[in-house]
């Protein structure tokens, strides 16, 4: 039956011009700048975007941290590091105090570079360049250049934003959201280079979503049937599909509100628009709703392009640890569909506080409701895969054990946010901070970790040190709940997102009496959650040592040292260039652990025809 499988177009072999030689002298060694900065290597690409990405989290967590400080300690200087900031943003940070437009301009650019130059690169970009033509037996991906080209405008893209910072006026102040008219009247170019910086960063991903999309089609080995995809090679499948499609609206968008700034049109601006008390110049007849429903057309299925991939780390750490096959493989196949069709169709519950009408929220509502089945699917299919398993307890393990509570408690708190009663109180509150922090810091950044911790050793050959990843863990996973919990609380209680100084002006303290003003007690949860946070950046330390240290000095391990079944584990490591000598040819599916008829504890999915005999057992259990 295997001898039919046909495969359209057929495996490439790579070629041999390209290839390393046992001898090494039969092609020239390309250069520094070939080979680290303009390479064309899927391999090399994955890890630009990796270090890139785990760059810019560090630096929007470090204005988080700078945020969190100003709230818990509004009006006084930042400790350290206040001269600097005066010296390097002027009047903004005058006297060392963060004003409230530098908290405005820090509040916008850390959503942004969290989710557009951290977690969607680091997710999507670095793991699916590195794993997913490894998984499925290709030599590269499908368009080499193209993906080269995606990293440069990532890239380029992150460096508008980051100069934006420096100009006169400062960064975008208009949140994350960028929604006009504000986006629009506020004196500052920042808004400009959000907008040409958004382009690039979606034109990144465009071309991503388009490679690996012909990549999965057009790639797979001979014998790699759909239903023998790893579920990784799922995750990235749709998620690209979501990139393709959903992200286009966005970047006409974005072209129609930098000529709302430039040029002076009005696609976003209505008619009589008064600015600081004066009727502004916009010829007017835009609708800001069109920008609302252009941007969440993105910024919801945007949440699954986060959380997607991640979900795929932790089933492969999953497969592997518990020793037997993932529970419900075709019902995680199409759950992953389900979630990808159905993102489309629930953007505007971020909207019902636009008067939008009853009818078009309750359909909304129900799309919301309906698309968290599918996500539960999935999780209780990880959830069960830990049933009877003989479960290892290493640090990918921990970071996938740790996302199943965390990324549970996002999706639970949700719920309540998607019906439009409920979301009529707590919209805008710090509920909304914790329910998406949950599902986006907890969750999926521990997925990536453990996808970090997994794939090392493949990358480097060696290992990362497992105490440190512990000690990584354990601090991570106290210090987040201890940052993300406290704000449900507050949230409940009616603290409104987005304010510099923390809620002060709606305390008790500062107004006694008044109906519903914030007790002392919620406002005293800011200094805690400043100093969760302050542990929480500590806590990365470890990560960061370990991961310079360990390509070194790490404990050196052989081709598959977590004896795993797919593909990516049976090429040399790290791999060379055309990553297989020989074409694989698929012959089992992915989660083949302690398979019956099969001696030894895992049954490799490929066979290899070379010295081995097509036998496909490595040679160490």
């Amino acid at each position: 039956m295997q001898a039919n499988v046909q495969q359209f177009p057929p495996f490439r072999e790579p070629e041999p011009a390209h290839g390393h030689d046992d001898h090494g002298h039969e092609h020239h060694e390309p250069g520094f700048w070939t080979k680290y900065v303009f390479s064309s290597d899927h391999k090399v690409i994955g890890i630009q975007y990796g270090m890139t990405a785990l760059c810019f989290l560090l630096f929007g967590f470090f204005l988080m941290l700078l945020m969190r400080w100003q709230i818990a300690h509004p009006t006084q200087p930042v400790p350290f590091l206040g001269p600097l900031l005066a010296k390097t943003l002027g009047p903004m940070a005058a006297g060392g105090v963060i004003s409230p437009d530098l908290y405005n301009a820090f509040g916008a650019m850390h959503g942004t570079i969290m989710v557009f130059l951290g977690v969607v690169p680091l997710a999507f970009a670095a793991f699916g360049n590195y794993v997913v033509p490894l998984m499925i037996g290709a030599p590269d991906m499908t368009f080499p250049r193209i993906n080269m080209a995606s990293y440069h405008a990532f890239f380029l893209g992150g460096v508008v934003m980051f100069v934006s910072f420096f100009i006169p006026g400062g960064a975008a102040q208009a949140g994350w959201t960028s929604y006009s008219p504000l986006a629009t009247t506020i004196p500052t170019n920042g808004q400009a280079f959000w907008l040409v910086g958004m382009v690039l960063l979606i034109t990144s991903s465009l071309l991503g979503a388009v490679n690996f999309i012909a990549t999965i089609i057009q790639l797979r080995a001979p014998g790699m049937t759909w239903m023998r995809l790893p579920w990784f090679v799922w995750a990235q499948f749709v998620t690209a599909f979501i990139l393709l499609l959903a992200f286009p609206p966005l970047e006409a968008a974005g072209v129609l509100q930098l000529m709302d700034n430039a040029l002076g049109t009005s696609f976003f601006l209505p008619t009589g628009l008064a600015v600081a008390g004066k009727v502004g110049e916009a010829s007017g007849g835009g609708s800001p709703l069109l920008w609302q429903h252009l941007f969440w057309f993105l910024g919801h299925p945007e949440v699954y392009v986060l959380i997607l991939p991640a979900m795929g780390i932790v089933v492969e750490v999953i497969a592997n640890n518990t020793r037997k096959p993932i529970w419900g493989y075709k019902s995680l196949v199409y759950s992953v569909l389900a979630v990808g069709f159905l993102s489309f169709i629930v953007w505007a519950h971020h909207m019902y506080m636009t008067g939008m009408g009853q009818k078009i929220a309750t359909f909304f509502q129900a799309t919301t409701m309906i698309i968290s089945i599918p996500s539960v699917i999935i999780l209780t299919c990880m959830f069960l895969s830990l049933w009877g398993g003989s479960i290892r307890i290493n640090t990918p393990m921990l970071f996938a054990l740790g996302f199943l509570p965390m990324f549970g408690i996002g999706g639970l708190t949700g719920l309540p946010l998607g019906l439009a009663a409920a979301d009529l109180y707590l919209h805008d509150t710090y509920y909304i901070i914790a329910h998406f922090h949950y599902v986006v810091a907890p969750g999926t950044l521990f997925a990536l970790f453990a996808g970090v911790y997994f794939w090392f050793p493949k990358m480097t050959g060696r290992k990362m040190n497992e105490f440190w990843g512990r000690v990584h863990f354990w601090c991570s996973f106290v210090f987040m709940n201890l940052v993300f919990m406290p704000m449900f609380a507050q949230g409940i209680k009616g603290m409104i997102r987005r304010m510099s100084d923390g809620g002060v002006n709606y305390s008790a303290a500062r107004v006694p009496g008044a109906i519903d003003t914030l007790p002392g007690s919620v406002m005293e949860l800011n200094t805690w959650i400043l100093w969760a946070a302050v542990g929480l950046g500590l806590a990365q330390i470890p990560f960061i040592i370990n991961l310079f240290w360990s390509i070194k000095h790490g404990e050196k391990v052989g081709t598959n040292p977590w004896q795993a079944t797919t593909l990516d584990w049976h090429t040399p490591t790290p791999p060379p260039h055309g990553n297989f000598p020989k074409a694989p040819r698929i012959v089992r599916g992915p989660y083949e652990y302690n398979a019956p008829g099969f001696e030894g504890s895992f049954a490799p999915q490929a066979e290899f025809p070379a010295a081995d005999h097509g036998h496909a057992q490595p040679a160490h259990h």
